[in-house]
C-alpha cells in the first residue's frame, strides 16, 4: 500500500515538474519576443534618426548630397587678351585637398628641378598645374625674367608677363606678415615668407593666378607678402640658384630682367596625389610661412 502512494506522489511530482518546465519555457519565449520586439524599436529609431540628421527627410535632398566646388576658375577673354592660350579648365569637384603632388621641372640648363606642390594649403594651384601639365601647356616655354625678389618667373608661353590660361583663380596660402611692434624687438629667427627653394604663383594682375609661378633661389621677406606659397624644391636648387646667376638684359620694356641665356622648360610634369607630408625646400633653413 504504502510503495502505490509512493509512485502516485513521485507521478504526481513528475506532472507538476513538467507543469513548471513549460511554464518557465512559455516565460522565456515571452521575454525573448519582448526584447527582439524592444531592439527591433530602438534600431527603427536611431535609423530614422541618422536618417534625419543626414538630411533625408528634407524636401530637396540632392541639394545635400551633392559634391561641393573644391576651386572655381574665373573665364578670362583671350580675345582681348591674345596672349592666353585656351586648354580648357579643370575640374571643379573631386579634387585632392591634403598630401603633396610631386613637379619635374626639366630646362635646357642642367639636371631636372624637382619640388612638392602642396595640396593642403594651395589645392587650386595644385589642380590647376596639374591640368596644364597635362596638356603640355608649358613644354618648350621660357622662363622669361629673372625677379629683383631673387626668383626665376615661369609659366608663360608668351613670354611676356602677360600669358596665361584662358582662366583664372583665387590666391591661396599667401604668408601673413609679422605684425610690427615699436616696443618689440624682431625674433632673429623668424623665417622670411619666401625661404630659398619656394615655389609661389604670380599673378598679373594680382590676385588673378593662371600658370606664371616662381621658384626662390633666394630668401625673399617683403613687408606685405603677395605670392601664394605652393610648394617647395626638393631636388635642382643648385640649378636654380644657377639660373639665378645669369646675366640679365632688356626684355623689350626697359628693365633688364630676362635671361641672356635663354632658359627653356623642355617638359614640365605633375605626379599623383601622395599622402606623404610636404618636405622643407632643399637648402633653405625653414619652410615658408602658412597663410
Amino acid at each position: 500500500m504504502a510503495s502505490s502512494r509512493d509512485r502516485q506522489r513521485k507521478l504526481a511530482r513528475a506532472k507538476l515538474d513538467r507543469q513548471l518546465a513549460r511554464r518557465a519555457a512559455r516565460t522565456r519565449r515571452r521575454r525573448q519576443i519582448q526584447a527582439g520586439v524592444g531592439a527591433a524599436v530602438v534600431l527603427v529609431l536611431i535609423v530614422a534618426g541618422s536618417a534625419w540628421a543626414l538630411g533625408a527627410f528634407d524636401s530637396d535632398p540632392k541639394q545635400d548630397t551633392a559634391a561641393e566646388d573644391v576651386c572655381l576658375w574665373t573665364p578670362q577673354d583671350a580675345t582681348a587678351n591674345t596672349n592666353l592660350k585656351d586648354v580648357g579648365t579643370p575640374a571643379t569637384k573631386g579634387l585632392p585637398t591634403s598630401g603633396t603632388r610631386a613637379l619635374t621641372v626639366t630646362t635646357n640648363q642642367g639636371a631636372p628641378i624637382t619640388a612638392e606642390l602642396d595640396l593642403a594649403s594651395a589645392p587650386c594651384a595644385g589642380a590647376s598645374i596639374a591640368h596644364l601639365a597635362s596638356k603640355g601647356f608649358y613644354d618648350n616655354t621660357k622662363c622669361h625674367e629673372i625677379t629683383s625678389e631673387g626668383a626665376l618667373r615661369c609659366g608663360d608661353p608668351s613670354g611676356t608677363g602677360l600669358g596665361g590660361p584662358t582662366y583664372s583663380f583665387y590666391d591661396e596660402n599667401v604668408p601673413v606678415a609679422p605684425e610690427a611692434s615699436p616696443s618689440a624687438s624682431p625674433a632673429p629667427d623668424e623665417p622670411p615668407a619666401y625661404p630659398k627653394g619656394t615655389v609661389a604663383m604670380i599673378a598679373n594682375p594680382p590676385g588673378a593666378n593662371g600658370s606664371q609661378f616662381l621658384i626662390f633661389f633666394k630668401d625673399f621677406d617683403p613687408d606685405k607678402p603677395a605670392y601664394p606659397v605652393i610648394g617647395k624644391v626638393t631636388g635642382g636648387l643648385d640649378v636654380v640658384t644657377k639660373i639665378g646667376a645669369l646675366p640679365t638684359v632688356d626684355n623689350g620694356s626697359g628693365a633688364k630682367v630676362k635671361p641672356k641665356t635663354d632658359v627653356v622648360i623642355q617638359s614640365l610634369t605633375v605626379g599623383e596625389p601622395s599622402t606623404a607630408p610636404a618636405p622643407a625646400p632643399s637648402g633653405a633653413s625653414a619652410s615658408p610661412s602658412a597663410g
